[in-house]
């Protein structure tokens, strides 16, 4: 046993007061009646003896009240596995109102018993200690401690959200919170079902703070959830059959038979069939779209699976141009078999400008830059290059027979690109197509069939440096690039090793190879847009080729929402800041006007839910570090009394104030009854 304030033990000294009471009191003479002599011995003895027996027992009670009375004051208290402090508390209590405690426990969702659990916490500690309330939310109105009234107000009004944190989060902010406050004992609660995919708690080093883990534990439930899609090709087209690549997976232990995909767009629901998909497993399956009008596009993703829903649609969108803009850069006059080349397409849209006649501003505009025949890269173009592939351009470079090598390696080496050499004014024929990159991807029905490959009488030789990254998409007899493919930033670089000009290649003839190369050039990207976000993980999300005018300020609706997001304006594109004002799932629209849609985005509640497999106690157990303790007794009856004794210990004063009362009775009792 210890005792919580010490100090009072020296009130002890107050048992002198009924020690010095019977010693004085208790001694006086009293006058004994008697008529008869001889008796007057017989009663003397017998009274004296009873006397003193009360009085003896009348100074133990007394001296028990005094005792336990100042034992009271001193709060005794007999202490569990951990320290019991004093001064006042600073109590942080975090509340796991994900989505996969809204599964259900033995008699009500997770979230509710999470609740009650949070309350009866709060319950245990005293009126002057100071508290915290955190959800998965991270509102502002969390991040301050509250009174014990406030707090169990703000935990009543805890819904189910789609937020995700992981431990490790939660524990750092609840440490910076109680950081702030003025509680002398800092201690935080974690109430939560502890998914094993965010339950991280070796990330969490901080040793000082006194960490409690109450876990609760769900009926285990089956669920399939559409994990992502993604288009095969980075651009839509018009009239053309777009598969759409979809991953479903099975987060459970057993098979999913029959599962039902559709897909919904342009108003109509189609299915696509039915899946299985083994335990714990995932399929991948494709999804045929077919476009026929251009502008944005709203879908939706779904299968059948119960009970756990929330994962079951997919929401996703995307945008058809009406045109695909091709600059092409000219020495002169512009090329025949380039113009030729696109006018057999409807939605390619070419403009042939001269090289010292360059709208720089005008770059971002286009999807693709072909620089003809150059003499010279100057350094202002050079650089507006750079930046326009960085920023996700594609640029496909054919160089002059009298190329000025130096300017034209300058900027190579920016990209980088493999640089050109000598130029060789040799017969050579390409020999191999790279028909696993992109660009030649599906466009040959028939591999081995004899296409008709291009020919060069003379080319630059490029030097190979493996650190640049080539891809070679058409290689020479010899081994030398043709055509090469090099990655930057979030554009790509296209660098052919020989002249467009007929007199020295053939290329533009080879209309098999040649059409379908500046096809899919053109609509090829380094970074696919996504089609989809992630609800409190996409935070920053960005609009292309959208131009800021005047004062006016961008907006996001949903279906029941609209917000001012946070907004950065960089040469033609809008970043947009959503931190925690998207909550549901579903379409949004930006726009500058209320008439005029700019651009569509779509969000989806995060998978990291979806995976329903926890920690057990053990496993929490064989993680916790010497400062965490896992609350084992979180299905006792009165769950309050379990965070008391851990916090205070199995506290007597009130035992010892019942003894002291029991004692006064005592006394009186004696007194009132024992007649001597």
């Amino acid at each position: 046993m210890q005792f919580l304030y010490p100090s009072f033990l020296f009130a002890l000294a107050a048992l002198a007061i009924p020690i010095i009471i019977h010693l004085f009191y208790f001694r006086r003479f009293k006058k004994v009646y008697f008529t008869n002599v001889r008796f007057l011995r017989e009663v003397k003895e017998e009274t004296s003896a009873r006397q003193k027996l009360r009085n003896l027992l009348v100074l133990l009670m007394r001296c028990l009240a005094v005792a336990f009375l100042v034992f009271a004051f001193a709060q005794p208290f007999i202490p569990q596995d951990v320290e019991v402090k004093q001064g006042e508390n600073a109590v942080s209590v975090f509340i796991d109102n994900s989505f996969s405690m809204s599964a259900l426990s033995e008699d009500a969702p997770l979230v509710e018993k999470a609740k009650q659990r949070a309350r009866e916490i709060i319950n245990a500690y005293a009126v002057e200690d100071r508290f915290q309330v955190l959800t998965n939310d991270f509102e502002g109105r969390h991040q301050r401690m509250v009174s014990k009234e406030e707090a169990i107000g703000l935990v009543d009004e805890i819904k189910v959200s789609p937020a995700v944190r992981s431990l490790s989060q939660i524990l750092t902010r609840q440490s910076q919170a109680l950081g702030s406050g003025k509680g002398t004992n800092k201690i935080s609660y974690v109430i939560s079902d502890f998914q094993k995919n965010t339950a991280d708690l070796e990330n969490f080093k901080d040793t000082l703070l006194d960490v409690n883990l109450v876990p609760l534990q769900a009926v285990q439930e089956k669920n399939v959830s559409i994990d992502s899609a993604w288009f095969e090709a980075p651009v839509q087209m018009l009239s053309q059959p777009n598969p759409l690549i979809v991953k479903i997976k099975n987060w459970s232990n057993e098979d999913a038979e029959n599962v039902r995909l559709t897909v919904k767009y342009n108003g109509e629901s189609k299915p696509v069939g039915e899946l299985s998909i083994p335990a714990n497993a995932s399929v991948i399956d494709t999804v045929i779209v077919s476009i026929q009008s251009t502008g944005w596009h709203e879908a939706e993703l779904a299968v059948t699976d119960y009970p756990v829903q929330f994962d079951d649609r997919y929401f996703f969108t995307y945008n058809v141009a009406e045109v695909i803009n091709v600059l092409v850069i000219n020495e002169q006059a512009p090329d025949a078999f380039l113009d030729a080349a696109f006018k057999g397409v409807s939605f390619f849209k070419v403009t042939n400008q001269l090289s010292r006649n360059l709208d720089y501003s005008k770059f971002p505009g286009y999807q693709l830059i072909i620089c003809n025949g150059l003499e010279n890269i100057s350094t202002g173009l050079a650089s507006e290059l750079k930046k326009y592939v960085d920023n996700g351009g594609n640029v496909l470079l054919f160089p002059a027979l009298n190329a000025n090598t130096a300017s034209y390696n300058s900027f190579l080496r920016s990209i980088p690109a493999n640089e050109l050499q000598n130029f060789e004014q040799q017969e050579r024929s390409v020999s191999d197509i790279n028909t696993q990159e992109f660009v030649f991807k599906d466009v040959f029905e028939n591999k081995s069939a004899n296409l008709k490959l291009p020919v060069t009488k003379g080319n630059y030789r490029l030097n190979n440096i493996a650190s640049r990254g080539e891809e070679r998409l058409l290689t020479y007899r010899d081994g030398n690039t043709f055509i090469g493919k090099f990655k930057s930033g979030q554009g790509i670089f296209y660098l052919c090793a020989a002249p467009l000009a007929e007199d020295y290649s053939n290329l533009a003839r080879s209309g098999e190879i040649f059409i379908p190369m500046l096809y899919k050039m053109a609509i090829s990207s380094a970074r696919n847009r996504p089609i989809a976000y992630t609800i409190g993980q996409d935070e920053v999300i960005e609009a292309d080729n959208v131009v800021r005018g005047g004062e006016s300020v961008y907006k996001l609706k949903g279906k029941d929402e609209e917000f001012i997001p946070q907004q950065r304006i960089v040469a033609s594109k809008v970043f947009l800041g959503v931190q925690n004002q998207i909550l549901d799932a579903g379409f949004y629209n930006l726009f500058l006007t209320p008439d005029t849609t700019l651009s569509k985005f779509a969000f989806n509640y995060d998978r990291r839910e979806s995976d329903l497999a926890y920690l057990s106690t053990g496993d929490l157990e064989a993680k916790a570090g010497p400062n965490v303790s896992v609350l084992t007794g979180a299905a006792a009856a009165n769950f309050e009394e379990v965070v008391s004794d851990r916090s205070r210990g199995v506290i007597l004063w009130k035992w010892c104030v019942i003894i002291a009362l029991l004692a006064l009775a005592a006394e009186v009792a004696l007194l009132r009854f024992w007649k001597v």
